[in-house]
């Protein structure tokens, strides 16, 4: 059977789009996009407004909002917000209340003009509930029709027309990915804008609940001058028992609201919850629209999406799919971006040489060097990383796979404290934690969000590898065990990579039940059908993610950059370049072969020297007493402190500590011997496996990480949230690595 959709041009007689003249000079009209997810509102929102998006936050919370430009036929443009997906304007935090405050209240932009809903044509049922809600706001409404092709392949049939006559509003048939009927929602757009009365068809709701509405209405306009609330607010407080919007009106209004409201809720006769009240209602307000408009052939069999569900959300075999899909995700990000990474590191090293090059020795060209390149390059470094990350992502969810997963993994996240969701930014912190934390925005639930965001850190990330490879390298014993089939030191390396994952299952657990306990939102996923990805919606989304980072979290891991060179670099002491000047002349008379081996030495010599006069080292000295249960000298203890950008650091920064050079990498002979060589004052070794071990533990850990802290503060828009993080994972590495140093000790490793 055909799906039969009718131009809203052709008879509707809701509406009328008058012709406006091009150029004529109107303020900015702002419209809001909302829609239950899964109904392709953001690639409706892509297709609308292109390149012109904005990100930024709704004031006091931490949901991202999208804003764009749209291009209206008359000429003229308007803002458009990209509200959160969501059923119901019933809001239970002040996150999910975002969409109830734009649609009543003033924005940025001013007041909403209008309102676009965009429901799913294959589920009206369930989204004409959100509509019925949209309606009642009293905002300007145009319902676009989304997903036509896919309701008219499973023999669907809707008159739009009808239904629009019904609702009182246009009803527009699209089809966001094909780009079809966009031309025609951009018309009745901007007829709503330019003639916003409407009739629109409202849902009947029980005597009594409407009377107690009213009546709270014209109580909170009595109460000192203050404007009445809004109607559908009125209602949200009244239904939605302790949620943002009875919250927000005791907060506003007077503590004694709570026993009016109670004292309300009270005065309706009803046998059952008013939430199943309004529901029940609601969803027969529903039915009386679809009645006549809406036909579906009874001769439908299991469509071939159906038939691959039973297999991608079996409990075994969509495992086993779903780890095959994962090892392609984790390998992809690990190993497929590693080559342009090189690119970039290649480049600003030799960016750097050229600088040093060309610039006299000194404070200038070491700021340049070591900071303002250093620095760019350490942040530019990360970005194949996430461009492949939110690319690989982007084309799961825009072909439907996602929200497998999701549902596959929460069977067993569900347990651990997290979210079915939070499998896909865990397992990409394993490669980097930045756009793991960045990955995690895909989880609404915010406790579910958080939870991840302060976790995913402890996935052992490709940062981590030097550490692990220098330290197993020159400390852990080549040898097998349990009959040869296993080596220590790949033993040693898998117990490093998996330490952190261990950790953070009871950390996930301590979170939900102490600073982010309550209840999660119910794990309620619609499985939308399979598309193929859009290539714009998602370069749209590489690009936003990629500009996201280097503009917000980059100019912070800059900055930071900066400021450990200039603790590394001052007070640059000319007493010990002197000291080092009669030993350079010395070399000087030496023979060719031996002069540049005898400079090259004194140059890390004197390197090392500075950086131990410089505030860094005076710093190590200073921590000393804290490293030392830890089996720690200063120079360890510095090195940590030097890395705290980046991990990575911490090889080149034990390279010049050790006068070896920092030029040495986790693979060099001469940095493992140089560490197994190195003594304290009365002759014993600076380096066993105790101490070995504690320092591998420890940054396995802990959050020596600029870019990470960074994400995160970006993400939780509270730089409280990235201290919280800094400092518990901190502690958390302390008392392992005091714990396998103690234990080490004692076992005589």
């Amino acid at each position: 059977m055909l799906l039969r959709f009718v131009s809203p041009q052709q008879t509707a007689s809701f509406t009328h789009i008058p012709v406006l003249s091009t150029g004529t000079s109107r303020p900015t009209r702002t419209v809001a996009l909302i829609g239950n997810p899964n109904t392709g509102k953001t690639t409706l929102f892509n297709v609308l407004t292109g390149m012109s998006q904005r990100v930024g936050n709704y004031p006091g919370v931490t949901v991202e909002r999208k804003s764009g430009s749209v291009n209206l036929p008359d000429g003229s443009r308007a803002e458009l917000f990209d509200l959160p997906g969501t059923y119901s304007l019933a809001a239970a935090s002040p996150d999910e209340m975002i969409a109830v405050d734009v649609l009543l209240n003033e924005t940025e932009s001013g007041r909403v003009d209008a309102v676009i809903a965009i429901v799913d044509a294959g589920n009206l049922r369930r989204n004409l509930y959100l509509v019925s809600q949209i309606l009642e706001t009293g905002r300007p409404v145009v319902i676009a029709l989304n997903m036509t092709d896919v309701a008219a392949a499973r023999g669907i049939r809707i008159d739009a027309i009808r239904l629009g006559n019904r609702l009182g509003v246009p009803v527009i048939p699209i089809s966001a990915q094909r780009r079809q009927g966009i031309d025609e929602l951009r018309v009745a757009l901007a007829g709503v804008l330019a003639k916003p009365a409407q009739n629109p068809a409202k849902a009947a709701l029980p005597t009594d609940l409407q009377a107690q509405v009213e009546h709270l209405v014209r109580l909170t306009a009595q109460r000192n001058g203050s404007p009445p609330l809004a109607s559908a607010e009125a209602l949200r407080a009244l239904v939605d028992i302790e949620g943002a919007a009875e919250e927000r009106l005791v907060a506003t209004r007077g503590s004694d609201m709570a026993s009016i409201l109670t004292d309300m809720r009270a005065a309706v006769d009803t046998s059952v919850p008013l939430s199943a009240m309004e529901s029940d209602a609601r969803y027969r307000w529903v039915q009386q629209m679809l009645d006549g408009t809406v036909e579906q052939s009874d001769a439908l069999t299991s469509s071939r999406s159906d038939l691959v569900d039973r297999i991608l959300t079996h409990r075994l075999v969509g495992l086993v799919v779903f780890i095959g899909v994962s090892a392609v995700l984790f390998q992809g990000i690990y190993s497929w971006s590693a080559p342009v990474m090189d690119m970039i590191e290649g480049f600003f090293g030799l960016l750097g040489n050229s600088v040093s090059a060309a610039m006299p020795p000194g404070a200038l060209r070491s700021m340049i060097v070591d900071g303002v390149i250093a620095g760019v390059g350490g942040v530019l470094v990360f970005l194949p990383q996430i461009a492949l990350l939110f690319l690989l992502i982007s084309i799961l969810e825009d072909c439907g796979y996602m929200a497998r997963a999701a549902l596959l993994m929460d069977r067993l996240l569900g347990n651990l404290g997290l979210s079915g969701r939070s499998f896909i930014p865990l397992l990409s912190s394993f490669a980097c934690a930045v756009p793991g934390v960045m990955a995690a925005r895909t989880i609404a639930d915010r406790r579910d969000r958080f939870v991840t965001i302060l976790v995913a850190p402890l996935m052992s990330c490709s940062a981590r590898l030097p550490v692990y490879v220098l330290f197993i390298a020159a400390f852990i014993p080549d040898r097998t065990i349990l009959g040869g089939w296993i080596g220590l030191q790949g033993l040693t390396l898998l117990a490093m990579y998996s330490v952190g994952a261990v950790i953070a299952v009871p950390v996930a657990l301590l979170l939900r039940f102490t600073i982010l306990r309550g209840a999660s939102s119910p794990f309620l996923l619609e499985l939308p059908a399979y598309n193929w990805p859009t290539p714009r919606t998602v370069l749209l989304r590489v690009y936003g993610s990629c500009r996201a980072f280097i503009v917000r979290a980059g100019s912070v891991i800059l900055a930071a950059t900066i400021v450990m060179w200039a603790l590394a670099y001052f007070p640059h002491a000319d007493l010990v370049g002197q000291s080092f000047d009669s030993e350079r002349l010395s070399a000087l008379a030496l023979p060719s072969a031996e002069q540049a081996a005898r400079l090259q030495e004194l140059e890390r010599v004197e390197a090392s020297a500075q950086l131990e006069a410089s505030l860094l080292g005076r710093a190590g000295h200073f921590v000393q007493p804290l490293f030392s249960p830890l089996g720690w000298d200063w120079r360890i203890g510095m090195a940590t402190l030097a890395s705290f950008p980046a991990r990575e650091i911490v090889i080149s920064a034990l390279g010049t500590i050790y006068s070896l050079g920092g030029e040495h990498d986790e693979n060099s002979g001469d940095m493992r011997r140089g560490l197994q060589a190195a003594v304290h004052p009365d002759g014993t070794k600076v380096f066993t496996i105790p101490v070995a071990l504690s320092v591998m533990v420890f940054f396995a850990l802990c959050a020596q990480c600029m870019s990470t802290l960074a994400v995160i503060q970006r993400e939780t828009r509270s730089w409280g949230w990235a201290a919280f993080s800094f400092f518990y994972m901190t502690i958390l590495a302390y008392a392992a690595a005091f714990g396998i140093y103690r234990l080490g000790t004692w076992l005589q490793w």
